[in-house]
C-alpha cells in the first residue's frame, strides 16, 4: 500500500520528514535523540520530550525546521533543570556578562527580565544580526527554561542612506584594489 504525500510539504511523506528530523537530531551534538519524541502529521512536526537546558529545545526546533518538507514545528519539548537550579537573580546576571562579553549586542539598550527562568528581551537594536546574537547568547546560558526575544530592530540609516554608504564602501575598495595593481607587493623568500 503506498502512502500518500501529506500535501504542501513538498513531495515527502510524513514518515520521510519524521525520518529525517531524527536524523537531524542525530547529527546535532547540542542533543541526544533519545530525549526528543518526533511526531508529523501534514509536514506539521510535533516534537516532545524533556531536556536538562533551554538550549537543547532550541537546537531540536531548528533542527526540525531545516528539514524538507517541513511546514511548520510546535515545540512541546519541556525543560527540566537539574534540582540545584539557579536563582533568577543568577541567571540575570550571566546574561548581562555574556552580553557585555558580545561587542555587537548594545546591552544598554536592552531590558532584561528573568522570572522562573524564562527570559525576556525588549529594546531597540540597529541590525536583525543583534536581535538574532542576544537571543543566542542567552538561549545557552546554564538554568534558562526560555526566551521571549521582543527586540525591535530600527536601523539608523534610511534605505537611500544605506545606498550611499554601500556605494562608498564599493568605490574604496576599487580604489584599493587599483591601488595594489599599479603597487604590486613584493615578497621575498629566504
Amino acid at each position: 500500500m503506498a502512502i500518500a504525500p501529506a500535501s504542501g510539504s513538498a513531495g515527502r511523506t510524513d514518515e520521510q520528514i519524521q525520518r529525517d528530523v531524527l536524523a537531524e537530531l542525530k547529527w546535532d551534538a547540542h542533543v541526544r535523540p533519545n530525549e526528543i519524541g518526533v511526531a508529523v502529521k501534514d509536514g506539521i512536526v510535533t516534537l516532545s520530550g524533556t531536556v536538562d537546558a533551554y538550549s537543547k529545545k532550541w537546537a531540536a526546533e531548528k533542527a526540525a525546521h531545516g528539514v524538507r518538507g517541513v511546514k511548520a514545528v510546535a515545540n512541546e519539548i519541556e525543560v527540566q533543570l537539574p534540582t540545584s537550579s539557579r536563582t533568577d537573580e543568577d541567571i540575570a546576571r550571566s546574561i548581562t556578562a555574556a552580553l557585555e562579553w558580545d561587542t555587537g549586542v548594545p546591552l544598554e539598550q536592552l531590558d532584561i527580565t528573568v522570572s522562573k527562568g524564562w527570559v525576556t528581551l525588549r529594546g531597540t537594536v540597529e541590525w536583525q544580526y543583534q536581535r538574532e546574537d542576544a537571543e543566542r547568547a542567552v538561549s545557552r546560558i546554564a538554568g534558562v527554561t526560555g526566551v521571549t526575544n521582543l527586540i525591535q530592530v530600527e536601523p539608523r540609516l534610511s534605505a537611500s542612506g544605506l545606498k550611499e554608504k554601500i556605494e562608498q564602501a564599493l568605490l574604496r575598495r576599487v580604489k584599493t584594489d587599483a591601488e595594489r595593481v599599479e603597487n604590486p607587493i613584493t615578497i621575498s623568500y629566504y
